[in-house]
């Protein structure tokens, strides 16, 4: 995007100073060079930027950032830019840098006997798995983008995933972490330490928090022993209730075996059988929901199916469960998550829509949903729902499609607001929350001020004063 001559202008010192730290080939002025930086996920915010800044180690961010506080630039942060919330895009004023992470990309050390990985934040998610596996590890953060987000995007929003229920979100991977303070210091916390009691856990005030406390450089994550086996399978249910109830005996009988457990409505694998016939439905007949179960066995395959088989038995007897199948291969597993993979896919080939990553307890998913869908079809008859999600840690992608046949982009513009309204509300009645993975970014910052009570509000605030008093740090996310 071309800038006014008058603000091109006022940028030739910062500009200058930026390439004597960095090299002039790192920063990015051409339009046609920084477009790719300047436009979000799902293409619903397009910013603009002083330049594009690639630094490629630690020192150079920390270098950058202090030229940034000379200059009163506001920096961006930005790592694999497929996030979800446009927590990574400039705004439109054309006098913010975008600070790439991308070259930051080395793996700085595996220590098998500690179980733990040193990454720098440009690290792309799926080379950290390839790395851990050949290691004989397991890092087992998964999740849709994982072969372009980076672990640094991953940290900034605490990003979940679809093996939250058996190893928790990225938080709770993470160690430690290396961070560029808003003052351009390096905080060195790359410990790789299960226990620390030596003041404050400053490690969790900048994951999840969108690079607006801090921009993290490198991060010390826990590995895995890899299973022995893993064991998919789908199961049909008449509810979600029944998909809740199947989910306490899945843990009774599995424990921490358990590792995926994740719900689908019919009609998502309606759209999925519209847009992507190759990827057949499992089942003869059409069931209310579908549920995605995974082991993972330290044992053997066949320990893992002799309890899965016990499992089934059980749920088939209590009838929780209408149908049932089990993987016999890893092609037939990989068939399986097809499925669930392409569920966005489908509803992005179906037309526009209206997207919720909400998190409420478990025990209200199934009032959630009913009550939710109710309150929707009185609103909006015709809207159809498209509801999938991490049923075993209450995450849901609750999304609403236009009526078929309808304009879509009139549907959004004459409902959107009035949709996340009822969403979100129900939300709350729930005790949820209305970004479970996702972050909120600047697409959902005035949703949170309206839910966040006064006190939490002031409480973020005050913490972004005392760290950020200049509001360099990706200003206008999380928080106004």
């Amino acid at each position: 995007m071309n800038q006014p001559n008058d603000l091109r202008s006022t940028l030739e010192p910062f500009l200058a100073a930026c390439a004597a730290a960095i090299g002039a080939p790192h920063v990015l002025t051409d339009p046609h060079d920084t477009a790719p930086y300047l436009t979000d996920w799902r293409r619903r915010y397009q910013g603009a930027a002083r330049a594009v800044l690639c630094p490629a180690t630690t020192d150079e961010v920390a270098a950058l950032v202090k030229l940034a506080v000379e200059h009163r630039v506001a920096i961006v942060p930005q790592g694999g830019n497929t996030g979800l919330a446009g927590g990574a895009t400039p705004d439109t004023g054309g006098r913010e840098a975008v600070l790439s992470l991308r070259r930051l990309n080395r793996v700085r050390e595996i220590d098998p006997h500690n179980n733990t990985i040193t990454v720098e934040a440009g690290v792309i998610l799926a080379d950290v798995q390839a790395r851990a596996a050949d290691a004989g590890r397991l890092f087992p953060l998964s999740l849709a983008a994982e072969g372009s987000c980076t672990i640094g995007g991953n940290l900034a929003t605490n990003a979940g995933g679809t093996g939250v229920l058996r190893y928790g979100t990225t938080r709770e991977l993470c160690l430690g972490v290396e961070v560029v303070t808003p003052q351009g210091d390096v905080w060195d916390g790359l410990r790789g330490l299960r226990k620390d009691n030596t003041g404050y856990d400053l490690r969790d005030l900048y994951i999840g928090a969108e690079g607006t406390l801090g921009i993290i450089t490198a991060a010390v994550m826990k590995l895995h022993p890899q299973p022995a086996a893993r064991v998919t399978a789908l199961a049909a249910l008449g509810s979600a209730h029944a998909a809740l109830d199947f989910l306490s005996l899945a843990q009774r009988f599995a424990g921490p075996l358990l590792t995926g457990f994740e719900l689908m409505s019919d009609f998502c694998l309606q759209l999925v059988g519209r847009h992507f016939p190759q990827l057949r439905y499992p089942f003869d007949g059409r069931h209310a929901q579908i549920v995605l179960l995974e082991l993972s066995d330290s044992e053997s395959e066949e320990h893992a199916r002799a309890l899965f088989e016990r499992l089934m038995e059980t749920a088939l007897e209590a009838g929780l469960v209408a149908d049932a199948v089990v993987a016999e291969s890893l092609a037939q597993s990989q068939a399986f998550w097809n499925l669930r993979e392409h569920i966005p896919l489908a509803q992005a080939q179906e037309g526009l829509n209206v997207k919720h990553d909400i998190g409420v307890p478990i025990s209200r998913i199934g009032h959630f949903i009913e009550e939710t869908d109710a309150a929707i079809a009185a609103a909006v008859p015709g809207a159809r729902m498209v509801t999938f999600g991490h049923l075993g840690d209450g995450n849901l992608h609750y999304n609403v499609q236009a009526p078929e046949g309808g304009d879509a982009k009139a549907f959004l513009a004459e409902n959107e607001s009035t949709l996340n309204r009822i969403v979100y509300d129900s939300v709350n009645r729930h005790r949820g929350t209305i970004s479970a993975e996702h972050g909120l970014g600047q697409l959902k910052i005035d949703e949170a001020a309206h839910y966040k009570s006064a006190v939490e509000l002031q409480l973020m605030r005050a913490l972004k004063q005392a760290l950020d008093p200049l509001n360099l740090m990706n200003p206008g996310k999380v928080l106004r």
